[in-house]
């Protein structure tokens, strides 16, 4: 599946007159496209803002989510988050809200090799354990994030049937297995939604491993079960990593751990089969698949019925 084409797509000159008709002290800072997702294109501005604005109609709701949740969680952690600093009205050509955040330094964890991204799988796991409590009732609602992996099976079986995912045979072993693991039965706690190796930014440290700098793009922020974000021990880490990211966590709960082992699965899959323009995400979720499969040491979380 290739990127979505943009809905609204704006210029420079329509960003800034954005910015000077609702915030005018920032207004003649520079300014320039530095990404374009599928929902959103970010504008770097100045030396420490930027700008989000939706690209399609369905993410618009997203930013909404993100200026609801993110001063929330921002209250509970250390770790950086974009919690707006300013939010944006309809205005011109932009139909939605939008927002102005921080921009922070470093690069994206994705761009670090797995072996040597255990440095930061314990304050990673520190970040989650600080959002994942629970969430008020009017948390803003992710019908794919934070569901019983039984609502993902379509989506999973179809993924694997497409010719896109590596190993489809051993991964569905894997997926069934997840299933056979009790459900989520507390209350729904927070969630980032999409925690992969792209959404997290490090910096480089004197120690010789990247440091942990801010969790970035909340666009699928939700509440429910804790085990979708925690598939970030296999989207981000390698055998060692993932150790240090569960003890980081410090749960034993082997269903939650194989539920989260799904849910990398479920991860994985969609990344294969959806990103077909894009050869790092591409490259990412082949990896994961890698990963999921592998039964070495911090894989150890087979629920036994």
């Amino acid at each position: 599946m290739l990127k979505p084409p943009a809905e609204i797509s704006l210029s420079e000159a329509e960003v800034r007159d954005l910015l000077a008709a609702e915030f005018p002290e920032y207004a003649d800072l520079p300014l320039r496209l530095v990404a374009e997702g599928w929902d959103n294109a970010v504008w770097r501005l100045g030396k420490h803002l930027a700008v989000r604005l939706p690209r399609r109609e369905v993410a618009a709701e997203l930013i909404l989510h993100e200026q609801q949740a993110l001063p929330i969680l921002a209250a509970r952690t250390t770790i950086p988050v974009p919690s707006p600093l300013a939010v944006g009205v309809p205005r011109g050509r932009m139909p939605w809200a939008w927002s102005v955040v921080p921009w922070f330094p470093g690069r994206p964890l994705l761009a670090v090799p797995r072996p040597a991204r255990s440095s930061i799988a314990a304050p990673l796991a520190a970040f989650l354990r600080a959002i994942h409590v629970p969430a008020p009732l009017g948390a803003p609602r992710n019908p794919v994030r934070g569901v019983p992996l039984a609502a993902r099976s379509d989506a999973v079986e179809g993924r694997l049937a497409g010719g896109l995912v590596p190993r489809p045979d051993e991964l569905w072993r894997v997926w069934e297995e997840a299933l056979t693991a009790p459900g989520f039965s507390a209350a729904p706690v927070w969630l980032h939604g999409d925690l992969h190796p792209g959404n997290v930014v490090v910096t480089e440290s004197d120690t010789g491993g990247p440091t942990l700098a801010a969790v970035v793009d909340f666009g699928d922020v939700t509440s429910g079960d804790p085990a979708t974000d925690l598939a970030a021990a296999w989207l981000c880490f390698d055998g060692s990593g993932r150790r240090a990211f569960r003890e980081g966590y410090g749960s034993d709960d082997a269903a939650l751990w194989t539920r989260a082992r799904g849910w990398a699965a479920v991860l994985a899959t969609a990344l294969c089969g959806n990103s077909l323009d894009d050869p790092e995400m591409a490259r990412l979720g082949r990896e994961t698949v890698d990963e999921v499969l592998t039964r070495g040491e911090g894989d150890r979380v087979r629920f036994v019925p």
